[in-house]
């Protein structure tokens, strides 16, 4: 009778105990937008990207659960409550600084969507053996590329996207929650097609311009402010310092330009939330990201960092507050 294998990043059904096992032996890791495993190095920026990355270990299947790596400090252990901070009053009275005027964003023009990708294979393109179904949840691997060895396949996949909040793990097509991230890998897919997906259409994120250079359409980006500057992060790995240009091309504008070592470029207008001094700001690229440091012209509190963003309703309020 066959078995499944308990190990993170194997997952596959097993009847001979000592058939090699490929998987992860530490716990995930997800840190500043980056996701990854403890044990090896790769880091990635999306979910189905962190699905994807190869199990760095060899061993035997297991269908016990085994400790991360980490997990070695005995439960039994006295533990001493750590007590917050206390709360400050608030003050009283009202200040008598003066409201900075927001600006109006500036209107930017809609840019089209791309096509989307097929949801089914293209006849005309060949499997390579043991690839992975694109659907997320599946995690079936192809055997053969013929369409006959196709016939009777159901492909069970989750179409929505992973959910975590609060230590609840789930996805947003169906209502099943856990706890641990190992029992969210194991929550079956709420939707059934006749077919799995290898290979799709063949097109995903490709353009033809540069030889077949992948066009990234959109990167994470998040920041943070002082009274004078916004310290902006956008995450793209890879960027190749050489070719890259970032230009302050207005005062309420950033052209990037941002070509990649793996084939991939990046290429945005961004619309600023309020003007800058571009002799003053300046840019920093990174290994996982590029930094921007823009320097405040007018010195208002940014609610968002693009002016195409929509805002959240908060008021920010950066500096000291005047004497009454």
């Amino acid at each position: 009778m066959s078995q499944k294998c308990a190990h993170k990043g194997c997952g596959k059904k097993f009847t001979d105990p000592e058939e090699p096992c490929t998987y992860h032996p530490g716990p995930p890791i997800f840190h500043e937008g980056q996701k990854g495993w403890k044990c090896c190095k790769p880091r990635v920026l999306t979910f189905d990207e962190f699905l994807t990355i190869p199990p760095c270990t060899t061993g035997k299947h297991s269908i016990e659960e085994e400790l991360p790596v980490d997990a070695t400090v005995s439960s039994n252990q006295d533990e001493t409550p750590v007590q917050g901070p206390k709360p400050v009053a608030a003050p009283t009275g009202e200040s008598s600084a003066p409201r900075v005027p927001q600006a109006t964003p500036q209107s930017v023009p809609e840019q089209a969507l791309p096509e989307p990708e097929s949801e089914e294979d293209d006849p005309s393109l060949p499997i390579p053996p043991n690839t992975t179904c694109r659907r997320r949840g599946c995690g079936v691997s192809s055997l053969s590329s013929t369409l006959s060895s196709r016939e009777g396949e159901q492909c069970i996949f989750h179409p929505g996207h992973p959910i975590f909040h609060e230590g609840s793990k789930g996805w947003t097509c169906c209502k099943r929650r856990v706890l641990e991230f190992d029992e969210f890998l194991r929550i079956e897919g709420c939707e059934k097609r006749e077919q799995h997906k290898f290979v799709g259409s063949g097109k995903k994120g490709k353009e033809a311009h540069g030889g077949g250079e992948e066009r990234v359409e959109n990167v994470k980006h998040d920041f943070y402010q002082t009274p004078t500057t916004v310290h902006a992060s956008l995450y793209l790995k890879k960027i190749s310092k050489a070719n890259a240009t970032i230009s302050f091309s207005s005062p309420t504008t950033v052209e990037l330009d941002l070509p990649t070592s793996d084939n991939r470029r990046y290429k945005s207008l961004v619309p600023l939330y309020a003007p800058i001094d571009p002799e003053k700001s300046a840019w920093k690229i990174m290994g996982t990201k590029m930094e921007l440091t823009l320097v405040k012209a007018d010195g208002q509190s940014w609610p968002v960092l693009r002016a195409d963003e929509r805002r959240t309703g908060e008021i920010i309020q950066v500096g000291k507050a005047g004497r009454a």
